[in-house]
């Protein structure tokens, strides 16, 4: 299985593509895409939907999965990062990929074990699930990665429990 997962927002789109056969995992590529920080906004979602659609493009995915927004204060922010996942959302649509939202919290279930891990510990387990020699600079990479796994690890608790 394929799974391309994102963590989105519209400075820097994370991103991390994953092969799981066999329980093992490989990453295939990973980073974020950027847009200018002041640039023009309808100008930076068409470049996250472009970038998106490349990436897209040089593999077979069979699922993608989101994270689902978050916010404490910001409420602008909030809004900027919603269109831009809107964007995001879109563009998987369109190319007829399944989409599935997690949580950070499910995130952090799935690859640490307890949903207030910090960013040290998911950062730690990403790297060992995916046998990574370093870790991405960027914590919007290694979010998507997490979410990524988070899917397959829905996948194989959601095939154990329909087959009893």
């Amino acid at each position: 299985m394929i799974v391309l997962g994102i963590d989105p927002g519209y400075g820097r789109v994370g991103y991390g593509v994953i092969d799981y056969r066999k329980n093992k995992y490989r990453a295939l590529e990973y980073g974020s895409i950027t847009t200018e920080t002041n640039g023009y906004f309808p100008g930076r979602l068409r470049k996250i939907e472009c970038d998106l659609r490349e990436i897209i493009s040089r593999y077979d995915i069979d699922a993608s999965s989101i994270e689902d927004l978050y916010f404490n204060n910001n409420s602008k922010t909030a809004i900027k990062v919603a269109e831009a996942r809107g964007v995001i959302l879109n563009t998987l649509e369109s190319c007829s990929i399944p989409i599935f939202e997690y949580t950070p919290l499910q995130a952090k279930l799935a690859i640490v074990g307890y949903g207030r891990a910090d960013k040290v510990q998911v950062k730690s387990m990403v790297k060992s699930f995916l046998n990574l020699e370093t870790m991405p600079k960027l914590d919007d990479t290694t979010d998507a990665l997490a979410i990524a796994i988070c899917h397959t690890h829905n996948c194989r608790f959601n095939s154990f429990v329909e087959k009893k």
